[in-house]
């Protein structure tokens, strides 16, 4: 049995080859365009992919739109981002956690490695963090507008390899022109976090990676400084210092991110009260 690949794009021309070229193995490709106005939906074309266009409004109706509307070959879809290559060894791995035609799994979760100036951030990415990327369409869903996350209904397998996501192959300002709209969402959840008040603190020491983050996330809402002890947390309790140079520009990145969140929940609430920003 082999697997079906859903790919969402908007103008990745430069690192779409790549991410294309590392899901050869399938004869089931689809890229879910959400009108490219560069040659993205041509190199798409030309490498064999099926390929199907839709506005885009947020990655949770993107990402919905793609796994319960378009048909696959294979029961099994892998989603890897425009912007991830996906090497032999998961790619083996996966194939021969599909091809149980009882296998009880629902989805199963992978680690990344995030490279950032030529290298592996092994300590400042957060690492390992694993995420949902092979799953049985009809059994997932996705939830948040920003940042989506794939959640599964059934068991949920790990698998040990390894995809590599460069997230930087755009460049910087692509990177900033993503996290500013990205933070506006976040000062909005943010906000909606407060207003209901407590959250779990049990969560905290949750078994569950997932839970764990977000309990963090919630925690992180109410603490002061927060951009400061994001540099705080990533570059000395998560050792990003030991990345090097590349880990403590990412840690620097990570706090503007940060303070993007915290000045835009302020403007939020000075619009509330009928305030100029």
């Amino acid at each position: 049995m082999s697997i079906s690949v859903l790919i969402l794009t908007l103008n990745e021309e430069n690192i779409l080859p790549a991410c294309l070229a590392s899901v050869a193995w399938s004869d089931d490709v689809v890229v879910l365009d959400s009108f490219s106005t560069d040659r993205t939906v041509e190199i798409a074309k030309a490498a064999g992919a099926r390929v199907y266009q839709r506005t885009y409004d947020n990655e949770h109706t993107q990402h919905t739109y793609g796994l319960k509307e378009i048909p696959f070959k294979y029961p099994w879809v892998y989603i890897p981002d425009a912007d991830e290559i996906t090497p032999p060894d998961l790619r083996d791995e996966m194939l021969a956690a599909v091809a149980d035609p009882d296998c009880p799994e629902a989805g199963f979760r992978v680690r990344f490695k995030v490279i950032f100036m030529g290298q592996w951030l092994k300590h400042s990415s957060l690492y390992p963090t694993w995420v949902m990327r092979l799953v049985r369409p009809e059994k997932a869903h996705f939830e948040r507008e920003i940042n989506s996350v794939c959640v599964v209904d059934g068991p949920v397998g790990r698998l040990q390899a390894h995809f590599t996501h460069y997230s930087f192959n755009k460049g910087l300002n692509a990177w900033y022109e993503k996290h500013n709209r990205y933070s506006w969402h976040e000062a909005r959840e943010s906000l909606m976090s407060l207003e209901r008040g407590s959250f779990r603190m049990s969560d905290l020491f949750s078994r569950e990676a997932p839970r764990r983050r977000r309990a963090m996330k919630e925690l992180s809402f109410r603490l002061p400084c927060r951009p400061t002890l994001r540099f705080l947390y990533m570059y000395f309790v998560r050792r990003g210092f030991m990345d090097g140079w590349a880990g403590y520009v990412y840690c620097r990145l990570l706090v503007a991110y940060e303070y993007m969140i915290v000045i835009k929940i302020a403007e939020i609430r000075r619009r509330r009260r009928g305030l100029p920003v």
